[in-house]
């Protein structure tokens, strides 16, 4: 017979990229909607129907299919029981379990075979809520003839779903990035496997959360974080390593708001990540082109804190080679730095972000360059006549902004 499920390989992060199974074993794709009232509830599958087309399916589905058949005919039975033999109560159910025992019992046993030898663990996340839904339909009936099998299957289902998720955990921490070829600054395989991955599983638990699996993805998390990292520190430059770490929380990031909730931990937590580093590249960035500038502002700022401004008095050469440098380079410097960022990053929303960012930090400069140079101290310098209206280079400034 042909109908079969699909996928019987590794589910391991590491393992070679497959295009058989890069749909399945990481990605949720249509495989959620099984979860949906219509289709959880829908016709079942007929083997020899299915066999004419030589259809294949997922294990979910045939679960799915399976275990419907089994919540309606397994409530009938102990309906039929009831009224029939006049039993309530414990006898109704002694009952039932006698003429039922041994198809439960066998279902029991092919589902052990079959997760025994599973590393799809969307697919064992997948029938863990398909039987919590159908668990609370029963309930809803007040038929507990299935409850003890109910928890036999989740006593199945729930270790080995926890132990390939360890498996992954423990693959990653244990990793060592220079045995991965040659590294470039776009979007890791591994890091695109995990955001997929850890996204199916967010959305799926979102229904009936379960705090064991919030633990397990944060500490998945935890290690991808630490991997991310030690591959950005096989790159030799800090800009590099900045860029590596951009691409790849940004698209971690992009993939898990697909599906998981904004407020959703894993969200927050690559925020808070691409922010910090983005800040940081940001300021890299300014650095080679307007870095005098920064450090006699940020020094200046400090001193008038302090009110010891007049420290910097005797600078008038330095701040006149400031000035002018910033009059007769900036536009060149702006244009050079939007080329850089549209080189650097995959994603042309985020290097838009940056330019941006970068653009508005370098107004917040000169703006504090300008009130430097405003103050008593400086005022009898005669560079800064040669100072650019600050209004003048916002105009300007947004004539840079790239289009992507």
């Amino acid at each position: 017979m042909r109908i079969s499920w699909t996928l019987n390989g590794r589910g391991d992060f590491f393992s070679k990229p497959s295009l058989k199974s890069r749909n399945t074993i990481f990605t949720l794709g249509q495989r959620g909607a099984l979860l949906s009232p219509a289709e959880l509830e829908g016709p079942i599958l007929i083997p020899h129907t299915a066999q004419r087309g030589d259809s294949r399916y997922p294990y979910e589905s045939l679960f799915r299919s399976q275990h419907y058949a089994l919540l309606d005919n397994g409530c009938r039975e102990f309906l039929f029981i009831s009224d029939f033999f006049m039993v309530t109560g414990n006898s109704g159910l002694d009952l039932f379990n006698s003429i039922m025992g041994k198809t439960l019992s066998m279902l029991l046993k092919s589902m052990s075979s079959y997760v025994a030898d599973c590393f799809d663990s969307i697919a064992v996340f997948l029938c863990i809520h398909v039987l919590l839904r159908y668990r609370n339909i029963t309930t809803k009936r007040g038929l507990p003839a299935l409850d003890r099998y109910w928890e036999a299957v989740l006593e199945l289902l729930w270790p080995r779903f926890e132990l390939i998720l360890e498996m992954n955990i423990h693959s990653i921490r244990n990793t060592d990035p220079q045995k991965l070829g040659v590294l470039d600054t776009r979007p890791h395989y591994i890091t695109r496997r995990y955001a997929e991955f850890s996204s199916a599983i967010v959305s799926i638990n979102q229904t009936f959360p379960n705090e064991r699996t919030h633990t397990l993805l944060a500490q998945l998390q935890v290690e991808v974080e630490n991997f991310v990292l030690k591959m950005a520190a096989e790159f030799p430059s800090r800009r590099d390593q900045l860029i590596f770490l951009i691409n790849n929380y940004d698209m971690m990031l992009s993939v898990l708001m697909e599906r998981a909730a904004d407020d959703s931990k894993e969200v927050e937590g690559f925020q808070q990540l691409l922010l910090a580093r983005t800040q940081e590249f940001i300021e890299e960035l300014l650095s080679p082109p307007f870095g005098g500038m920064i450090s006699f502002v940020k020094e200046a700022e400090v001193l008038m804190e302090r009110g010891q401004l007049e420290r910097l008095k005797n600078d008038e050469a330095r701040i006149n080679q400031l000035v002018r440098g910033f009059s007769s380079s900036w536009k060149h410097s702006v244009e050079a730095m939007s080329q850089e960022v549209m080189r650097s990053f995959t994603n042309f929303k985020n290097g838009t972000s940056i330019i941006q960012g970068a653009l508005t930090q370098l107004i917040q400069y000169y703006h504090g360059f300008h009130k430097v140079l405003n103050q008593p101290a400086f005022r009898s310098l005669g560079a800064r006549s040669e100072l650019i209206n600050l209004h003048h280079l916002m105009v300007e400034v947004k004539k840079h902004k790239p289009n992507f």
